[in-house]
């Protein structure tokens, strides 16, 4: 079977879905690599670094296409500004494994079931123990809430840590996190290690403990417990968010940094942050936003801008990992070649494709025409989950 890497052309995506170390496992087993020519020069990945381990080089994404059974991106399906043309150019009965945002309806699923591509979306790999180590989104998460703090100490008018010297001691900045999910951890600890005092809030009660475990304080709320069975936050109603902005608002005013990740799979962002709330902010406050794609955290925040609010910088940050894109891609990739090894077989009678496996059912979209995911035709039809 035949493995193609295709370079990513969304704008601003760096990222590659298969490096040279994990492509190189694929060959061991069995699979043929090819890899579109320079697909992993944008990530710190030279064709050389793939073609001394076995893999293949072609052209152009049309050689590829033709030539491959699996085709591997980061992202493709309606996450992909072009989607519909890639989904057109793929031929009968491949498979395509990549990030597919599968939660709306967009041309390229119809084109998907016309050409009976089975599509694996891996945004919808489940919360389980045997999927852990496939989990992209956790993994991009991580370095999302990592880099979030980075961009907040280059645009803040304050250091981090405390700082003793001859001309006076400086104090710590306060640095809260909303939203305790991995992102959320990661910019706790983060935060801590640039020597800020953090504090962090989320809707889900349990993660007190791993707020206060990384050194920061947890916010406690006069709120229902908004978690889910799987472990995310849920979905309320706007009586509910009305109830939280006014309770954060004393929270947040005394602030230097607030960087906000509170994201629900498949959903606009819940406002966290109101207008009135980032007017009551010193000037020279900062707020990153990491659900800027999902339509933001903070009401005034733009996607892909920097903004100036009265004082207040608001970063509407965009495809965070991608900044990152040597680190994500090898996390990408780790994710991609666990998720393939779960997938496929390798038996006495070539490679077998396990289409009972409770991953590989969790996240197939179409099969032979059909949609196939139990809630594919209510995201894909009617407009949303």
């Amino acid at each position: 079977m035949i493995i193609g890497v295709m370079k990513e052309t969304h704008p601003r995506e760096d990222r590659v879905a298969l490096i040279p170390v994990h492509a190189a496992t694929l060959i061991k087993k069995g699979f043929t690599v090819m890899l579109e020519k320079h697909a992993g020069l944008a990530a710190g990945y030279p064709d050389e670094a793939y073609t001394s381990l076995g893999v293949k080089i072609v052209d152009s994404s049309t050689i590829l296409l033709q030539q491959a059974q699996l085709i591997c991106v980061v992202r493709a399906g309606a996450s992909h500004h072009q989607g519909a043309q890639l989904a057109q150019a793929m031929t009968p009965q491949q498979i395509l494994v990549g990030l597919l945002e599968p939660y709306q309806p967009h041309p390229s699923f119809s084109t998907f079931q016309e050409k009976k591509v089975a599509a694996f979306a891996l945004e919808l790999i489940p919360r389980t123990t045997k999927a852990q180590a496939m989990d992209v989104l956790s993994s991009m998460a991580n370095l999302a809430g990592y880099k979030a703090v980075i961009i907040a100490s280059y645009y803040a008018k304050k250091i981090f840590p405390m700082m003793m010297t001859a001309a006076g001691t400086i104090v710590p900045a306060k640095v809260l996190i909303l939203g305790v999910g991995v992102a959320g951890l990661q910019a706790i600890a983060t935060a801590k290690r640039l020597g800020a005092v953090v504090s962090a809030y989320d809707v889900r009660a349990e993660v007190k403990e791993q707020v206060e475990s990384l050194g920061a304080k947890f916010v406690v709320l006069p709120l229902e417990n908004a978690s889910t069975a799987s472990g995310y936050a849920k979905t309320m109603d706007a009586a509910y968010y009305q109830k939280q902005q006014a309770l954060l608002q004393a929270v947040v005013q005394v602030q230097d940094v607030v960087i906000t990740t509170a994201n629900i799979p498949g959903k606009k962002a819940p406002i966290l942050l109101t207008k009135a709330m980032v007017e009551a902010l010193s000037p020279g406050s900062v707020i990153v936003d990491l659900a800027a794609e999902r339509g933001g955290n903070c009401e005034l925040t733009q996607l892909g801008k920097v903004i100036d609010h009265q004082g207040v910088t608001i970063v509407g940050i965009e495809n965070v990992p991608a900044q990152l894109a040597y680190n994500a891609a090898a996390l990408y990739s780790k994710n991609m070649v666990t998720f393939i090894d779960n997938l496929i077989k390798t038996t006495s009678d070539g490679f077998q494709i396990q289409w009972q496996d409770d991953i590989v059912q969790a996240t197939l979209l179409t099969k032979e025409g059909q949609l196939v995911h139990p809630q594919a035709t209510q995201w894909l039809t009617k407009g949303g989950n």
